[in-house]
């Protein structure tokens, strides 16, 4: 890749080939990949017109829609930086992620402007980009920037100290999108229904079509499954691409009500642990389609990918090892490092305390699509990051192992991995294992006060006897059994455990 670098050129070039071909479909909304390229250039004025330049910052409230992806290729297109917040952020966190990411411009939904008025961080910041913007005929060509210029900032998930801004650059995105269009191997005859906004964007540079859905995570109630399987027929869909609770929630509709989609040929989920009784109910949905798990984060994404039947035929020995998620990723470079709380600062990779085969620690990885900065946040920088000569790996907080063939396991958070009565406690381990009794929807373990505590959602209240008897022959000895009705779990993808806000309702 030379120096010379805009990623809204890989669109550019999908839209020269396939003028004429979907490039988005919204509802009744159906783009071209021509016509969106004439409203991102219509955008791109009208941005330069209210006054923003290269290398201004833009506060985007602005839902999965096409106008979203117009308004973040029109940014690319002009050097300027897309930042983005998670929309169920409280409006104190949101105030800090502000003034961490020095916003020039703000462009708003309704919802968002009405915040606004309320929000100080927000009035401050000066220009209001308006949402629409009118059609003109002349193309603007792409600003020059380099592989190094700041493209797109994304804050990850956490709720207390300054905001771990993740500042994802032209070429490193460049670099994420070869490693995931790798894996997924987008083609141009593709019809994606995707939920993962940069898978999207992949699709976007790859000339398939995308399918947006309407679909809250934090709200999987609200979930329709007859009307996302009727816009899947009737759309065409030929893969999916979304989080594991999508995924799930979508499986049980089409087992329970003895329904096939039998178009849809690949299903790719990511963001969240997925057993392997996960894994089958999904092969099982969709018995004509390759299922694949893709293990990664935002700062490191693809580390590795699983594929449903390898995950199925874990089942035995899980409890042994830890949830597999398959061999690393061709471009990342995968250690097990011990486990500690301080700061990573070693001159060479000799001084890694590295973990031998089949021995827990925390995972690291490094590799061009691996993201080396955050803005603003010398702190999370360093707790997150070792630097080794021209090398960065990123801490995962994911504790794992991986054995002499190279296959990856992981057993839980860092943070959740806890020392009781000479036992050592896996949490991923015990998940599994709660998973599979009768009546049990959902299970954990947690450390509180010094005394190791089961937690469980159950599906079936009256299996509170039987389930509790069957803990009692597990090999740690539980001090307290707790059932809750609902176990909190993460407000992105509503798949993972939210372990902190679980602690703080116990």
């Amino acid at each position: 890749m030379s120096q010379a670098f805009n990623i809204s050129g890989l669109f550019d070039k999908a839209a020269r080939h396939y003028p004429d071909k979907a490039a988005l479909i919204d509802g009744d909304q159906r783009m071209t990949y021509a016509s969106l390229q004439k409203q991102v250039d219509a955008t791109v004025q009208a941005f330069l017109a209210a006054g923003l330049k290269k290398g201004d910052r833009v506060l985007i409230f602005v839902p999965m829609s096409i106008d979203l992806y117009r308004i973040v290729l029109a940014l690319f297109r002009m050097g300027a930086v897309a930042v983005f917040l998670d929309e169920w952020v409280s409006k104190k966190r949101m105030e800090a992620c502000c003034e961490v990411a020095g916003c020039k411009g703000f462009i708003a939904v309704m919802k968002g402007r009405v915040l606004r008025l309320f929000s100080k961080e927000l009035r401050k910041i000066p220009i209001v980009l308006k949402l629409q913007a009118k059609e003109i005929h002349a193309q603007h060509a792409i600003e020059p920037t380099s592989a190094g210029d700041t493209a797109l900032i994304t804050f990850t998930t956490g709720s207390t100290g300054t905001p771990k801004a993740a500042k994802r650059t032209h070429g490193f995105l460049n670099e994420q999108f070869m490693a995931l269009r790798e894996k997924i191997r987008p083609q141009a005859g593709d019809v994606d229904m995707s939920l993962l906004p940069i898978v999207l964007l992949i699709n976007l540079g790859a000339g398939a079509t995308s399918v947006i859905t309407r679909f809250k995570a934090g709200k999987p109630r609200s979930f329709n499954p007859a009307m996302i399987c009727e816009q899947i027929t009737q759309q065409q869909v030929t893969r999916l691409t979304a989080s594991p609770v999508f995924i799930r929630l979508l499986s049980e509709h089409l087992l329970s009500h003895q329904r096939r989609l039998p178009g849809v040929k690949q299903v790719f989920t990511g963001g969240a642990p997925v057993f392997p009784d996960e894994a089958e109910l999904f092969t099982r949905a969709f018995d004509r389609a390759a299922v694949e798990v893709v293990y990664g984060s935002t700062e490191a994404e693809p580390i590795s990918s699983i594929g449903s039947a390898e995950l199925i035929a874990s089942q035995a020995s899980l409890l042994s090892k830890g949830l597999p998620v398959g061999k690393p990723d061709p471009r990342a470079e995968v250690k097990i490092i011990q486990i500690t709380e301080e700061n990573i600062r070693v001159a060479t990779e000799a001084e890694l305390n590295l973990c031998p085969p089949d021995t827990v620690g925390e995972i690291i990885v490094a590799g061009p699509h691996v993201l080396s900065e955050y803005v603003n946040n010398e702190e999370a920088l360093k707790r997150n990051k070792i630097f080794i000569g021209g090398k960065v790996y990123h801490r995962t907080g994911d504790s794992g192992c991986m054995d002499a063939s190279g296959n990856i396991f992981l057993t839980g958070r860092c943070s959740a991995v806890f020392e009781h009565k000479g036992v050592t406690v896996y949490p991923f381990l015990y998940e599994h294992a709660f998973q599979q009794l009768n009546g049990v929807s959902a299970g954990t373990v947690l450390r509180i006060d010094a005394q190791a505590v089961a937690v469980l959602e159950l599906s079936d209240k009256s299996r509170k006897i039987p389930v509790a008897s069957a803990l009692r022959n597990m090999p740690v000895a539980f001090d307290r059994i707790h059932f809750m009705k609902k176990i909190p779990r993460d407000p992105r993808h509503h798949s993972k455990i939210d372990y902190e806000r679980l602690k703080r309702m116990l």
